[in-house]
């Protein structure tokens, strides 16, 4: 038997709301948070995987970290981005197609980690939760 967790739980109901409030989600404390659906190919089963993540933009580039709460790993959506960098963006009514690239250290990552923890100060707590850097991911459009 297959056991869903309460996060995969989270999710689908953030993933619907998205949908049926054309890309507004008002619940789960996400008022005031944009969030976009990145869609992954999973690194271990080639299946879709799709992750409702917060996110800022710089310029036409999506912004997200890979935090998972400050867990002592990684969340599963960098895995399969780091298995295949491809990925679907959904903002909006308008999903595309868009390249990650993991940014693992130097200033850019740092000045973009910065700006995230500006404007969501949970992020530095995450970081303070777990011995891991978290990754900064850019999202950009084909």
């Amino acid at each position: 038997m297959n056991e869903v967790g309460p996060q995969v739980i989270l999710d689908r109901q953030v993933i619907e709301e998205f949908r049926r409030r054309e890309s507004v989600v008002k619940s789960h404390g996400l008022e005031k948070i944009t969030v976009a659906l990145v869609t992954t190919v999973g690194a271990k089963t080639g299946a879709e995987r799709i992750s409702p993540l917060t996110y800022t933009t710089e310029g036409d580039d999506v912004i997200v970290v890979a935090s998972d709460y400050g867990s002592s790993s990684h969340p599963g959506w960098y895995y399969n981005i780091m298995a295949n960098p491809k990925v679907r963006v959904e903002i909006g009514a308008q999903p595309y197609e868009a390249n990650a690239t993991i940014l693992t250290d130097g200033p850019e990552r740092q000045r973009l980690w910065d700006d995230r923890v500006r404007q969501f100060p949970n992020f530095k707590e995450f970081q303070d939760k777990t011995d891991r850097l978290i990754r900064v991911v850019v999202l950009r459009r084909n």
